[in-house]
């Protein structure tokens, strides 16, 4: 062996050692974070089955069915509506051309800037009896409370329109790349059969577009679960209402987790039917012909129908509230500049910074170390940490709660046994837990953006790195960050969002005398305050707006 050989041979050693020590680490860190992401509810489920017979006996007997059929009925009605705005819109701005179009490509993702308890309140300033609309009428009319009828906001399809309004965009948007995709021989193969247009969309279209439709619609369903504020807010008695009513009004732990669990069940029962469901369909094209359909351009009537049918969900999911709330903080006595709301704002951003930093860096980790070591153990790693995006923030609270409660109850004790010093709530009043509950509810989504531009990293690249000597480290600083700069800012920002208007896990988890702009809005709301809740509203919606434009921008490069 040369003298050169025998120098390289424990430079590569080293290389390789450095490599492995690497990859343990991200896989370190990456099941870290899958543990935790599994930590609340693996918590709420030992907490639900230790709770006692009687508590969840008692539940069965009184709260539970109730619970259980407005939870459902909600979901159903919020399906549907979400599946028929989100498909037939998606279908007309990508299937036809008509005047405006390219506006409603838009303006259709507009109502995803806001939150469903902020639309509450806007309609319910509208709507309800003191609203504009029935004093108006009561003044036009001359007529009394007791003279006519008028469909009441505050119920179950009043907060399933509110939801259908903000949440029908994720059928959207999935729905049009959907349609976007295919290629035209299908469609025209049908056509040429005999089958009308309206036909070839419902037997063949609306077929290769199921997998995007039922993400779109699981996505809302999941996103409807969750919701506490809408519900709350106007009376409507589910899973998620039942929960913070069992923790906070009747100091019930058991009886919570109880729920937390069977709200749990609930949801992932939704996302196994709907995998079960599709089966082993694929769809696929045939042919190497992958032109895509061409548009048909429509006159007369149907301009004016596809108008209505575009601008209507434009018009009601975000026009209106917005132009409401605006009135309403007008009228409102709420100054945004005052040291209160500083404080509002300030902890918003806080909580919100922290969280999407956090979970940036810990999907880098999943993200990475499935790159690294692609596999069942990674694939593992990743699911679990997804997991938190089909589970209520309600939920994760009390999963969190519940252990950490615990912990900080024998911490206490230990400590005041053998040191006479008294350590509280050591965990559990800290933001620290708060920004795990984040972290865990929004994993999925800040994962899904970076797998989405690492997709775009050839593998390549990775060897090249490898065989420069880079470390695992050094080719995710060196490679992988700089060019997935783009993913990780939208990851950022989604993250950041969605904890900006995450309501249940805040009010839950909370330190005491630390609220967000969320739980003033809610408070207010809750007093019937409803002029001063547009002001943390407004701000809420306006943060909300950022996803949407990079969303919109998206859309333009599609198009």
């Amino acid at each position: 062996m040369t003298q050169a050989s025998q120098t390289q041979a424990p430079v590569a050693h080293r290389q390789s050692a450095a490599r492995s020590r690497g990859t343990r680490g991200f896989a370190l860190l990456a099941w870290i974070v899958a543990l935790s992401c599994l930590l609340p509810m693996v918590a709420v489920g030992i907490a639900a089955l230790t709770g006692g017979v009687e508590t969840i006996s008692h539940l069965a007997d009184t709260v539970l069915p109730r619970y259980a059929r407005t939870t459902v009925y909600l979901v159903l009605l919020v399906s549907l509506g979400t599946f028929s705005i989100g498909v037939g819109a998606a279908w007309l701005v990508t299937m036809t051309r008509f005047p405006g179009v390219r506006f409603f490509e838009v303006a259709l993702v507009l109502p995803l800037a806001f939150p469903a308890y902020v639309l509450a309140y806007a309609y319910t300033f509208l709507l309800d009896h003191p609203g504009i609309v029935q004093s108006t009428l009561r003044d036009v009319t001359g007529w009394g409370p007791r003279d006519y009828w008028f469909p009441e906001i505050r119920s179950l399809g009043g907060a399933a329109l509110m939801l259908v309004l903000v949440l029908y965009p994720y059928v959207y948007l999935l729905a049009r790349a959907a349609f976007l995709q295919q290629s035209s021989s299908a469609f025209l193969a049908a056509r040429a059969l005999g089958d009308s247009s309206w036909r070839a969309f419902w037997r063949v279209s609306l077929p290769m577009a199921r997998p995007a439709v039922a993400s779109g619609v699981l996505l809302a369903v999941m996103e409807t679960i969750a919701d506490y504020g809408t519900v709350a807010y106007f009376g409507v008695q589910t899973f998620a209402t039942g929960i913070y009513t069992s923790w906070f009004s009747l100091g019930d732990r058991g009886g919570a987790a109880q729920l937390a669990l069977c709200l749990l069940g609930f949801a992932l029962m939704l996302a196994v039917a709907e995998r079960v469901s599709r089966g082993k369909a694929r769809y696929h094209h045939a042919g190497k012909q992958q032109a895509a359909l061409p548009p048909a351009t429509l006159s007369g009537g149907n301009v004016i129908a596809a108008w209505v049918l575009c601008a209507l969900p434009v018009i009601f999911g975000f026009l209106v509230p917005l132009v409401s709330l605006t009135l309403m903080g007008l009228e409102s006595e709420q100054n945004l500049l005052s040291s209160r709301y500083i404080a509002f704002i300030k902890n918003s951003l806080t909580l919100a910074s922290m969280a999407a930093l956090i979970t940036l860096l810990a999907a880098v980790s999943l993200g990475f170390y499935q790159r690294l070591r692609p596999g069942k153990l990674s694939s593992t790693a990743a699911n679990f940490s997804r997991l938190g995006y089909a589970v209520p923030g309600g939920v994760i609270a009390v999963g969190l709660m519940v252990p950490f409660a615990a912990f900080d109850n024998a911490l206490d004790a230990w400590m005041r046994a053998n040191f006479g010093i008294r350590t509280g709530l050591l965990v559990t009043g800290s933001i620290w837990l708060l920004v795990m509950a984040y972290v865990v509810r929004f994993m999925a989504a800040a994962l899904g953006a970076y797998e989405g531009g690492q997709a775009t990293v050839h593998a390549n690249m990775d060897a090249a790195a490898r065989s420069l000597g880079q470390s695992p480290f050094g080719m995710l600083r060196r490679v992988h960050l700089p060019i997935l700069t783009p993913s990780l800012l939208t990851a950022l920002l989604i993250v950041f969002v969605d904890v900006m208007k995450e309501l249940p896990a805040t009010l839950i988890m909370r330190p005491f005398n630390f609220d967000t702009l969320a739980v003033q809005a809610h408070r207010l709301a809750a007093d019937e305050r409803l002029e001063g809740a547009a002001v943390p509203s407004l701000v809420i919606m306006a943060v909300g707006l950022l996803p949407v434009i990079l969303v919109c921008r998206q859309v333009r490069r599609r198009t």
